[in-house]
């Protein structure tokens, strides 16, 4: 059990959004006051318990993010920056030529790795969680077990319902897991896809016919528990992984992914993880298409009492 009750939100806005056409999405302005999504995941944040908030970024981003977000955001926590960025590899590795595709969501959490102490949540820029998976996640890190136990990392995962992560819109990307009667996750399989199908949910494949998945499944969203000595995992699976792509015909496109980390440390059994169910139903941008909804749902969140009609103040 932590003894400093300190955590800290980390939120990956690196990535470049490219299904969702011109502009930055991470900066889009969807709340009744022209709040963006992540002012709602801080604001719920804050409201269950975080005090530091962490910004993975580009560093080319650095000065929009800081007039959009940071500048506010700093008025009511700790805020600090970090930057993804291609050529950040560990030392005897050099960024492959031609590579300009991110290195994915390991790599975005690893650079937090002199800067994140204490155990901490991750979460992407462009998604919704809802309050619930804020308040289980802090309950976690500040009551639970995150620390190392030999060679064992002890973390936690929100738990979504599949059928509560779906968007009108298109495929979309979900972390498919299963979990045992103890709540603790058996394996994950990050899938690619998934759209709505018959009032339910499945896979478009290639061939355009569709393999259905059980909509109640829970998935994860890259929400994610961890203490602080994950990152040096991160680290040593950030070099196997270079060490597995680089000088492949894979080395301009792999991504070392945290789903499929956390799937490969339970199958080595040195990752034990929690899954906290939350019954809230995500919304996020995936597609242009997906603003309007997220538009309204923000609207009617504020409607409804859920939030103020502005956030801050």
């Amino acid at each position: 059990m932590s003894t400093d009750n300190r955590t800290s939100l980390v939120i990956m806005a690196a990535g470049i959004g490219s299904r969702f056409g011109q502009g930055i999405k991470q900066l889009t302005s969807f709340g009744p006051s022209g709040e963006i999504i992540m002012d709602y995941s801080i604001y719920d944040a804050l409201q269950a318990g975080f005090d530091r908030i962490v910004f993975v970024i580009r560093k080319d981003l650095e000065a929009d993010f800081r007039e959009v977000i940071g500048d506010r955001i700093a008025a009511h926590a700790d805020v600090s920056y970090v930057f993804q960025e291609l050529k950040d590899l560990p030392g005897g590795y050099t960024l492959p030529e031609g590579r300009t595709k991110p290195w994915g969501t390991g790599q975005a959490i690893l650079a937090c790795k002199d800067v994140v102490r204490e155990p901490f949540c991750v979460i992407n820029a462009d998604d919704y969680y809802g309050r619930q998976a804020y308040r289980n996640i802090h309950t976690y890190l500040t009551q639970g077990d995150v620390s190392r136990s030999g060679s064992v990392y002890n973390m936690c995962m929100s738990g979504f319902i599949l059928r509560n992560t779906l968007s009108e819109n298109g495929g979309v990307t979900r972390g498919v897991c299963s979990v045992d009667a103890d709540g603790m996750l058996s394996s994950i399989v990050e899938t690619k896809n998934i759209i709505r199908y018959q009032q339910g949910a499945g896979v478009q494949l290639e061939d355009g016919s569709v393999r259905a998945l059980d909509p109640d499944t829970a998935v994860s969203m890259n929400m994610w528990g961890f203490g602080s000595e994950f990152l040096d995992m991160l680290e040593e699976g950030f070099c196997a992984f270079l060490e597995k792509h680089i000088g492949t015909q894979d080395e301009k496109s792999a991504e070392y992914l945290l789903p499929t980390l956390v799937g490969h440390m339970l199958d080595d059994g040195i990752a034990k993880v929690r899954v906290l169910e939350t019954q809230d139903k995500w919304f996020g941008v995936t597609y242009q298409e997906d603003i309007e909804s997220v538009r309204k749902n923000l609207a009617d969140l504020a409607e409804a009492g859920v939030y103020p009609h502005s956030l801050w103040g």
